[in-house]
């Protein structure tokens, strides 16, 4: 058998997510059949993490198995043509037969972009959250360097999340002002379900005056969700790259 990666790209808006699910349309479901068209057998697709329903990706990585050693071309461009046009494969590689593209991860980059345009964009309406709102840019870069580091983000993830730990390392947190776009750079070693959400949907509150920087330092302490800001959409979350310790 053979170990293959594949990193995918995707456009997140009419889908249900990464994972498989009885009801909706999602992105292992599409890969894996295109994968079987090409590869003439299915095979079981495992990826670096779940993304949620309408959450984009550029840099997702995933392997699979497979006995039928094919050109990698045929699993880039032979796969691609059974894919709707919001799904591309950008790359295909074989790795060693131990590589886990989830347990091997030690480090994940997500964007988020926020549009502070005062009329709303249709363009930017499944990449960007709309804020026609005066923001404390200042205030906001503060507050974002008190997630840097090793915490418990418990306030910061969704109540269904049922990570046993909520513990996790933030390496960096930079917020970037892009013309109408203000950019949410984070980078971790991994995180809970809706965390970045919550974070960005909380730093927004700070800018708009909701939440001043110091009461960061206190949700991060009292770990809990009720207290923390709002849940930010998901159409301004797209996850960039997957790094891993080991050359792949």
């Amino acid at each position: 058998m053979t170990r293959i990666c594949l990193t995918i790209e995707y456009d997140g808006t009419r889908y249900g997510g990464w994972q498989i699910q009885p009801n909706a349309d999602t992105i292992q479901e599409c890969v894996e059949k295109a994968l079987e068209k090409v590869i003439g057998s299915h095979v079981r697709v495992y990826s670096s993490g779940r993304t949620d329903a309408g959450v984009h990706s550029v840099g997702m990585r995933a392997h699979f198995d497979t006995g039928t050693l094919l050109p990698l071309s045929a699993y880039r461009e032979g796969v691609n043509r059974f894919l709707a046009a919001d799904v591309a494969i950008r790359s295909a590689e074989v790795v060693d037969e131990h590589f886990h593209a989830r347990f091997d991860a030690v480090g994940k980059w997500y964007q988020y972009k926020v549009y502070r345009g005062k009329i709303r964009s249709p363009l930017q309406r499944n990449t960007a959250w709309h804020v026609p709102l005066k923001l404390d840019i200042e205030s906001i870069v503060e507050a974002a360097t008190f997630f840097v580091g090793r915490h418990d983000f418990s306030a910061f993830r969704s109540s269904s999340c049922v990570a046993k730990t909520a513990t996790r390392e933030i390496y960096a947190f930079d917020v970037i002002e892009q013309g109408d776009f203000l950019i949410f750079n984070v980078k971790g070693s991994g995180f809970l379900k809706n965390m970045v959400r919550v974070l960005v949907g909380t730093l927004v509150d700070v800018g708009s005056g909701q939440f001043d920087t110091k009461s960061i330092q206190n949700l991060l302490e009292c770990g809990e969700r009720k207290k923390a800001g709002r849940t930010a959409p998901a159409c301004g979350l797209c996850l960039m790259d997957v790094w891993y310790e080991k050359n792949m």
